[in-house]
């Protein structure tokens, strides 16, 4: 099941991404940010969208199953270019592979076509096999490369988009 999170759920977004980032980006990332910076920041993070949340300016998602969380992912409205992004997509460490990243991309893609949204972008890591091979299977398209800053050291990131069906269904009037 999907749901729409609300302003309350920021410390359970917070540990999924937590928790999702410490497994996945092992090895990319020091040990000392993912192990004791990475959770207080997240919190931090989450907790200041709470307004966005509100407001409407994006849209948080989280899969559940039987009452537990497995996923949550956040995409913006689209810009000026038609361009929707996709900041984050996480799952538990234990439920990747569950199919609750692809249910909750496809709900991203429909949210952002539904507000006009010509295609999708995010930002992986260009160390992220696991992540580029998600994607790529899934039609997107590398676009570009640009150095980041993540838990305080210089990292690569692949751009990555998403071209969506914008095709409507006019009926006509008699």
């Amino acid at each position: 099941m999907l749901r729409k999170a609300t302003a309350s759920d920021a410390a359970l977004i917070a540990d999924i991404h937590t928790r999702s980032r410490a497994t996945t980006y092992r090895g990319m990332l020091s040990d000392a940010y993912l192990d004791n910076e990475m959770a207080a920041e997240s919190l931090a993070l989450w907790q200041s969208r709470a307004d966005e949340l509100r407001a409407n300016t994006g849209n948080v998602l989280i899969a559940e199953r039987n009452g537990q969380p497995m996923a949550f992912v956040r995409v913006l409205a689209p810009d000026d270019t038609g361009g929707a992004y996709l900041d984050n997509l996480h799952a538990m460490p234990d439920q990747k592979g569950s199919g609750a990243g692809t249910a909750l991309l496809a709900a991203a893609a429909e949210w952002a076509k539904e507000r006009g949204a010509t295609h999708l972008h995010l930002r992986v890591l260009d160390d992220n096999a696991a992540s580029i091979g998600f994607y790529e299977s899934r039609g997107w398209q590398l676009t570009d490369r640009i150095k980041d800053i993540m838990g305080g050291q210089e990292v690569t990131a692949r751009i990555y988009a998403l071209r969506l069906d914008v095709r409507r269904t006019f009926i006509a009037s008699a």
